[in-house]
């Protein structure tokens, strides 16, 4: 792995961690009635990289489960950020 792969890794981790956390603190937000993460917030953290990090704070944190487009989008999400990832991975080996 050369530094611009290990740059990209850093990334998408990153990105996961972050998507991650928006995904915990909207449901806080909700749960004590206050202002909300905006859903484009959402969805544009899991499209730049942290879609995994998007799927596991769904799951993990049970929110916006009944929602279609983010039972559909969040895991397309996550298979957009692996193939992108990857992808960019090998472009820059």
């Amino acid at each position: 792995m050369n530094g611009w792969q290990g740059a990209v890794l850093l990334y998408a981790a990153a990105m996961s961690v972050y998507a991650f956390a928006l995904f915990g603190i909207d449901k806080k937000a909700a749960r004590k009635s206050r202002r909300r993460i905006p859903e484009k917030r959402l969805f544009a953290a899991g499209f730049l990289g942290g879609g995994i990090g998007a799927w596991i704070g769904m799951s993990a944190w049970r929110h916006k489960t009944k929602h279609a487009s983010f039972r559909i989008g969040v895991p397309l999400l996550a298979v957009w950020s692996v193939a992108a990832l990857g992808a960019l991975a090998w472009l820059v080996r």
